[in-house]
């Protein structure tokens, strides 16, 4: 009787064991959902208060990578373009800003027609192509000259900046990597830029 006691036990204890097991589990897969799904004032607005602070933002989604090879600049059919969840994108983004009350000066932005539209659709003020802006993605050869020319742009203002441009350039500006529509506030060094935070509206 007493065997048969304990076998019957044992199978609960297993039982307990593994729903612990599975509790947890969906305890940690809730907390991942609850963690992707953080509204926007989950971001780092408070970085632009910093003095010396400005922000710089990948442009909006647009599937792909680089650009077709017969790409010209002022001919958008040739370019890697927004989609329309990155459209949408860009107006949440600049939504989020104005509804803040966050201001800024100057709106600078790629000549790529991608990040262009991406600052027009943010609605933060008049918008100004910049050349220290646009991809070296087909041409690394400029990417030092041009990361340089940034840095200086940066540097050379007390103006409160938003700048629209490309995932290689903002890498090449502070080592790293942003996804499409994050926006990361930065804030110029002696040798460069350090980051002070990121804000990210997923498309």
């Amino acid at each position: 009787m007493v065997d048969r006691v304990h076998q019957t036990k044992r199978p609960a204890g297993k039982s307990v064991r593994m729903l612990e097991r599975v509790s947890g589990q969906f305890l940690a897969v809730v907390g991942l959902c609850l963690t992707l799904a953080l509204p926007a004032s989950a971001n780092d607005w408070d970085a632009l208060d910093q003095t010396g602070a400005v922000a710089i933002m990948r442009h909006a989604l647009a599937p792909g990578t680089g650009d077709p090879a017969d790409f010209e600049l002022d001919d958008c059919s040739t370019q890697r373009t927004l989609s329309d969840a990155g459209r949408d994108q860009a107006r949440r983004i600049g939504a989020a800003f104005r509804e803040r009350g966050i201001t800024f000066d100057r709106v600078l932005t790629s000549q790529w027609c991608r990040a262009t539209e991406t600052a027009e659709l943010l609605d933060l003020g008049p918008v100004e192509g910049t050349p220290e802006l646009n991809s070296f993605f087909r041409n690394q050869s400029v990417k030092d000259a041009q990361t340089r020319d940034l840095t200086k742009l940066i540097k050379d203002t007390d103006a409160r900046l938003m700048m629209v441009t490309h995932q290689v350039n903002i890498s090449a500006l502070t080592g790293r990597f942003t996804q499409s529509g994050e926006v990361l506030v930065i804030r110029p060094t002696e040798t460069g830029v350090e980051i002070l935070g990121s804000i990210l509206i997923a498309p």
